[in-house]
């Protein structure tokens, strides 16, 4: 039994030893304290700078509501006659001028933030105002976003909002007996012609 016990110990030691030494107080965030605005990473101001989504539009995409921009990439693929492509396109051009422009209201505001805590000027108040205004532009940037997405549904027929989201990867061939989690299956169903 003590042999055992002997084994046992020495076994542990290296391991609980090499475990240990793994363990560093290096922060994930090493290496971007070079960036200019801190809490942003170059592709995201590339992002916020050219409208893109920036991921702010997932609950809408991710549920099977299509894009403007993917809708346009694909209009070959799912079919989209000449009224949808300049109804999507009308679209498309109106929400990338208004993220454009909160896009850049957001870098700046997320500039001067940073600038506040780089030159020890920050206070509660500023720090509470400064964070009002990222907040509310934000909200207003998402809204563009996702409101879009919102108005392509009755732009194409089911067939095509179907197959975007089946090229998009978002769930197999038949949608009847794949209903996405959080989706009322009667709705679904009834929405997608299921028997």
């Amino acid at each position: 039994m003590k042999v055992v016990y002997v084994f046992l110990i020495l076994t542990l030691i290296p391991f609980s030893f090499f475990s240990a030494s793994k363990h560093s107080h290096q922060s994930k965030y090493a290496g971007q304290e070079a960036r200019e605005i801190k809490s942003l990473s170059e592709s995201d101001i590339e992002e916020l700078r050219n409208g893109s989504g920036w991921g702010l539009a997932k609950a809408a995409e991710l549920n099977g509501i299509p894009g403007p921009v993917h809708l346009l990439e694909m209009k070959e693929e799912i079919a989209l006659n000449p009224d949808q492509i300049e109804k999507i396109g009308n679209l498309y051009q109106e929400m990338k001028k208004q993220a454009i422009s909160l896009g850049l209201k957001l870098i700046e505001l997320e500039r001067e933030l940073n600038s506040h805590f780089a030159n020890g000027t920050i206070t509660e108040k500023l720090l509470h105002e400064l964070l009002e205004q990222i907040t509310q532009v934000r909200k207003r940037l998402r809204y563009v976003h996702l409101s879009t997405h919102l108005k392509t549904p009755v732009i194409l027929t089911v067939k095509q909002i179907d197959l975007y989201n089946k090229l998009r990867g978002y769930y197999s061939d038949d949608p009847c007996k794949n209903i996405p989690k959080g989706h009322d299956p009667e709705m679904w169903k009834k929405h997608h012609n299921c028997p």
